[in-house]
């Protein structure tokens, strides 16, 4: 299974750097069996019933971006370098995180990024380094609030630099455990109305937490894409979200992860028999096409890149060829592609 495999011509000109407004108003590609139907988000609540299940991820994505600098005492005086810092995922004694220049960082040196947020440079390896924060949890949080800014992915930042609108946007309404470093994208087109119009049809939702890293945006380097190794993300299925989901399949209704983070994450809670069990802890599942899935039914998720796994991940789900003709039809419909963009419905099978 070659990497190729999962390649596609995307005009630069459907990537998404806004999302849609309100949420609910972009467009939905319903990819059913052999169908296809060009909808929007809202009729989300048409297309499914009673007996369906939504699997929400609730993680709170962190503005991860700090702007500082370093302060390094010479015998000419103090040499002052700005430096730029991503956040990646907590670790123990700190957090791992990129900076740019690393070149200019020695461990035990200290960044400065507000008078009430400073970091020490506890360690650096494998091109990354470890902060030793002087604030943490509350302390923590609403200073990063204040001075950070949000982790656009690669794609958005290099069309345009981020804002506070993107605290907003970039952010799902039901976003609690701060953790991520970039959004359950497909969450982002959910509002308050649509979750109404959902409830009143009788569909049920639950909510899982999987703290989505910077590895989500790293690219595939193998050729031979089952030699591929994924990054390890933290996640949590709580015993009252296992019983939902378990619930669900045992009266035959449709459990429907809402983007890949909650797809992976049940998939990874789920036995051989497809029942979930409580789980908590780093998932590593990496999905391309020949997975048996356990217990998901359906999928709702944004469109793709090119050579990704989460391409190869809904190719998994759907059949290699089927998503070629999808993604196919959104390119020539002109639908909005990533974090920001459009959302499309997958259900394997025929209608």
């Amino acid at each position: 299974m070659k990497l190729d495999d999962f390649d596609f011509h995307l005009p630069d000109s459907l990537i998404a750097t806004r999302p849609a407004r309100p949420r609910s108003s972009a467009r939905l590609l319903l990819a059913q069996g052999a169908r296809i139907r060009d909808l929007h988000v809202s009729d989300l609540a048409d297309l499914l019933g009673p007996g369906d299940l939504l699997v929400l991820n609730d993680t709170r994505v962190i503005p991860a971006r700090l702007s500082g600098k370093r302060v390094r005492r010479t015998p000419q005086g103090e040499a002052v370098a700005g430096i730029e810092v991503t956040l990646l995922e907590p670790v123990a004694g700190g957090w791992k995180a990129l900076a740019k220049p690393l070149r200019k960082l020695k461990p035990g040196e200290v960044i400065r990024f507000a008078d009430d947020l400073s970091a020490e440079v506890a360690g650096i390896g494998d091109g990354a380094l470890t902060l030793r924060f002087d604030a943490e949890g509350q302390a923590f949080d609403a200073a990063l609030a204040r001075v950070g800014a949000m982790p656009l992915p690669p794609y958005i930042a290099a069309l345009r630099a981020p804002d506070q609108a993107d605290h907003e946007d970039y952010q799902t309404i039901w976003a609690r455990r701060s953790g991520a470093v970039a959004a359950p994208t497909a969450s982002l087109h959910f509002d308050r109305p649509l979750l109404d119009r959902l409830a009143e049809k009788g569909v049920r939702t639950t909510h899982v937490t999987l703290h989505v890293g910077a590895g989500t945006f790293l690219p595939v380097k193998v050729e031979d894409v089952t030699r591929h190794r994924m990054h390890g993300e933290w996640g949590e299925v709580t015993p009252g979200a296992a019983a939902a989901i378990n619930e669900t399949r045992a009266a035959g209704g449709r459990v429907i992860p809402v983007g890949t983070t909650a797809l992976r994450l049940i998939e990874s809670a789920a036995d051989e028999d497809g029942r979930v069990r409580p789980y908590s802890g780093i998932t590593e599942i990496f999905i391309y096409p020949g997975y048996r899935f356990r217990v998901t039914d359906a999928l709702m998720t944004n469109f793709h890149l090119p050579k990704s796994t989460l391409l190869m991940l809904v190719s998994a789900l759907m059949g290699q060829q089927r998503i070629r003709e999808v993604y196919r039809h959104a390119v020539d419909s002109g639908y909005r592609f990533f974090s920001y963009g459009d959302a499309s419905l997958l259900i394997p099978g025929d209608p």
